[in-house]
């Protein structure tokens, strides 16, 4: 297994699935064991060695504090990048060393092309004025890259500058054009707020994270609000982390579907260990394009599992610091 991962098979990782996928995770797992020592250590902790792991239930899960206060990585490299979660003033950051931008790239292009078609059809307009005033933030990495693969010369992020935002998209919905919005839960609270528009061929999609900027609300709340003032009858989200290297869906109701090669479970608070497929209880996520760090992550969501493998975030975990891309509570 040593030096594995410097051999890199996107299609290997991020297709053939779910039907391998099983397979595919113990095998990493087999892998970060003997190749992340801090994952080893964890493991080792709980009697959980390669010899012994059969099935995704007895995988350890790391928690996701230890990107705050480790590096977590799997082989020994220089990144071509660090993402660094955003966070009110005292919060330590979680970092995610990326050893490779270019399965990062692959994954959150193949994961929004599952649930909408190519990007190239989209005018793509990012609203997430937060993350753009630092740097290393991992969405807006995805959507920057989204907006140079769209292709349209009305791409692009749009701060705080609404009367343009407001402009263009009157301009891109009298043309019928495909557009996705895309943005940060209090940027597009603040734009609807201001103008009020009738969309038919926009994707309005939150991010989450109201960031201390404005008074937390429910999920509900939030896309009520929003589809009233922007006139449309569904509000699309996005489940994303610093330290996750793919994306889970919600096109309403706030029901995330994972892409095919991440995979949803619960765990019960009182016993981490214990692991299900479906019921209330904190997600634990594995997402097979964390190849380089770990892809077993106990978060601190609480969520309802569904059997089809969709869940909906119902809060977080007491204790727990709110993470400035995490979704508001129901």
């Amino acid at each position: 297994m040593k030096g594995h991962s410097s051999i890199y098979q996107y299609d290997r990782i991020l297709t053939g699935l779910p039907r391998e996928f099983n397979d595919r995770a113990i095998e990493v797992f087999k892998y970060q064991y003997l190749d992340n020592p801090l994952y080893r250590n964890f493991s080792d902790r709980f009697q959980k060695i390669p010899e012994n792991i059969t099935e995704l239930k007895l995988i350890p899960f790391l928690p996701v504090s230890f990107f705050k206060t480790d590096e977590v990585k799997s082989g020994n490299f220089d990144p071509e990048i660090v993402f660094e979660s955003s966070g009110t003033t005292g919060m330590v950051p979680a970092r995610h060393f990326v050893r490779h931008t270019g399965l990062y790239r692959e994954s959150f292009v193949k994961g929004f092309e599952l649930f909408y078609g190519n990007i190239s059809d989209f005018c793509v307009l990012g609203l997430l004025p937060a993350y753009l005033e630092r740097t290393g933030s991992s969405l807006v990495y995805m959507v920057d890259e989204m907006i140079r693969l769209s292709g349209r010369k009305e791409s692009g992020f749009y701060l705080y500058d609404y009367d343009k935002l407001y402009e263009i998209l009157i301009k891109l919905e009298k043309n019928k054009q495909k557009t996705l919005l895309i943005g940060v839960s209090f940027a597009l609270l603040d734009f609807a707020e201001k103008y009020s528009i009738q969309l038919s061929n926009t994707i309005v999609m939150e991010t989450g994270g109201m960031k201390g900027r404005r008074e937390e609300i429910t999920r509900v709340e939030l896309h009520n609000l929003l589809k009233k003032k922007l006139g449309v009858s569904t509000i699309h989200s996005e489940y994303g982390m610093t330290e996750l290297l793919s994306q889970a869906y919600s096109i309403g109701e706030g029901i995330y579907k994972p892409v095919p090669w991440m995979k949803a479970l619960v765990r019960d608070e009182d016993d981490p260990l214990s692991i299900h497929n479906s019921g209330i209880g904190i997600l634990n996520i594995i997402d097979l394009a964390n190849r380089d760090s770990c892809s077993f992550i106990a978060t601190d969501d609480v969520v309802r599992l569904y059997k089809n493998g969709s869940f909906e975030v119902l809060g977080r975990m007491d204790n727990s610091d709110i993470r400035g891309c995490s979704l508001l509570v129901v």
